[in-house]
């Protein structure tokens, strides 16, 4: 089996039903099938607009980064808070549709259209004009960092002992 059979990758923009309810894209319920969850995990992302998203496998990731800080200390109980005390467990009907509660369309400003974006190990559902405005923001830092690259990669290299 492919190596990255499990990761979540490209988007796709959807609307919602008359009932609230929107398709999960199947590339995403396939891998969420492979992880044994029938449903999908969601909470309010920590620093952006939009919904983080996933199966057992994000909800693993999650245990093992609040495991990291020592019971009782305040990083470890804010942690859990902001992730375990805002998550929702979403169930996902026979047709592969979630209906996404009126909280976490709050917090991502979803109104009838959704944007499903893979991460690898997880995705996450923007409202589709702040979506863009991110992808925007991100396409452009990405390629200033790979000018950036480029030019101290082709720097050339003083040979040893050499002064400045």
């Amino acid at each position: 089996m492919d190596r990255f059979a499990d990761r979540f990758v490209s988007h796709c923009t959807l609307r919602m039903d008359a009932k609230g309810r929107v398709s999960v894209p199947a590339p995403f319920r396939t891998i969420l099938a492979r992880d044994a969850f029938d449903g999908l995990y969601c909470y309010p992302a920590l620093d952006k607009p939009a919904l983080d998203a996933g199966g057992n496998a994000l909800l693993k990731e999650i245990a093992e980064l609040i495991a990291g800080y020592s019971p009782y200390s305040n990083q470890r109980e804010q942690f859990a808070l902001a992730l375990y005390g805002t998550s929702e467990a979403l169930k996902m009907d026979n047709e592969g549709r979630v209906v996404l509660t009126e909280t976490l369309k709050a917090h991502a400003g979803i109104t009838d259209t959704v944007t499903f974006v893979g991460l690898g190990h997880k995705f996450q559902i923007w409202e589709p004009g702040r979506f863009g405005a991110e992808l925007a923001e991100a396409t452009e830092k990405v390629r200033a960092f790979k000018q950036e690259l480029g030019i101290r990669m082709a720097a050339p290299e003083r040979p040893l002992g050499a002064r400045e």
